[in-house]
């Protein structure tokens, strides 16, 4: 374990962030609470097996959708992370213990129980671990994998930024099907968004996944409604495709709390469809942007379609 200086705080910069006003939500935003068996159920599997989900933690407006269907986005490696970004609803600050050995063994577990034909496993950022949590991310794919042969694998990593760029290949090597990363904004808000990352490491972190296994479906995606504008973000997709990506997904920023960064502006539908035409222009396999697109959103039946895409082109 690295001798990082983390506060150890849960919320510890954000904190001194002023208020922000938190805007009215349009009506194409707003989503029913969480109903239903299968809901209940998914959350009866994640309390067994002592799972934390990303849906909870970062309070996702898809939640009660997926939960009803049994997909929830297991997030690994504890409930606090080691960066500040002003977006995120996830607790930040010192990391109370270690990496649980045994955490891949129940995720398996409850993705064999849940029967899911796709699942997507993201994390928290662990710069306090020499290898950021690359080889936990490893042991993860290989326990689904052997619990459920027939599932299609999807992670969202961090970006691996203070390891040695060789930790990339212990997780490119367990050969998960789709490598998402998400560059999250535009380069010029990164300071303000995402102050603890660097959007071309991301960008080149993605593009080496490529050069390692061209097999593997590299995907990213980035929220709008920030402070960007329409020709920054066309940017960022020629940036994505220069890296090989292949799937980009858009969403609408939803600010979490009035100590989070405010919420620019609620893009409307009609742009989404904009973005969409644009990127497929560019050459993306497969995009996803409406407002309430989220990495993990529909990611089953997008994987299905990305995977025919490909095939397509192929052939």
């Amino acid at each position: 374990m690295r001798d990082l200086k983390i506060p150890d705080q849960r919320h510890p910069e954000k904190a001194h962030r002023p208020d922000n006003a938190q805007p009215k939500k349009p009506d194409w935003i707003r989503v029913k609470a969480p109903v239903g068996k299968g809901y209940l159920e998914t959350h009866r599997i994640m309390r067994e097996h002592k799972l934390v989900t990303v849906c909870e933690e970062a309070g996702c407006p898809n939640a009660g959708e997926c939960w009803n269907q049994g997909h929830a986005t297991m997030m690994i490696m504890g409930e606090v992370c080691t960066r500040a970004c002003s977006f995120c609803n996830i607790a930040t600050g010192k990391p109370p213990e270690d990496l649980d050995p045994f955490e891949p063994g129940r995720v398996a577990d409850a993705v064999q129980k849940l029967g899911l034909n796709h699942v997507v496993i993201t994390s928290v950022d662990r710069d306090d671990v020499t290898d950021g949590g690359a080889e936990h991310f490893a042991q993860t794919i290989r326990a689904i994998r052997h619990r459920s042969p027939g599932t299609t694998i999807e992670i969202l990593t961090p970006d691996f930024l203070h390891c040695d760029p060789a930790v990339l290949e212990v997780v490119v090597a367990a050969q998960p099907d789709v490598f998402n990363h998400n560059l999250e904004t535009v380069p010029g808000l990164y300071p303000e968004v995402r102050p603890g990352a660097r959007y071309f490491h991301s960008l080149r972190l993605l593009q080496r996944v490529k050069e390692l296994d061209p097999g593997i479906f590299t995907k990213s995606g980035i929220m709008v409604g920030l402070g960007e504008n329409r020709q920054t973000v066309h940017q960022v997709m020629d940036d994505m495709r220069a890296a090989d990506i292949d799937f980009l997904t858009i969403g609408q920023y939803l600010q979490p709390t009035p100590k989070h960064h405010a919420v620019d502006r609620f893009v409307h539908p009609d742009e989404f469809a904009a973005y969409e035409k644009v990127a497929y222009g560019k050459g993306f396999l497969m995009v996803s942007a409406t407002p309430l697109t989220r990495s993990s959103y529909h990611a089953g039946d997008d994987f299905a379609r990305l995977r025919d895409a490909r095939m397509a082109r192929l052939g």
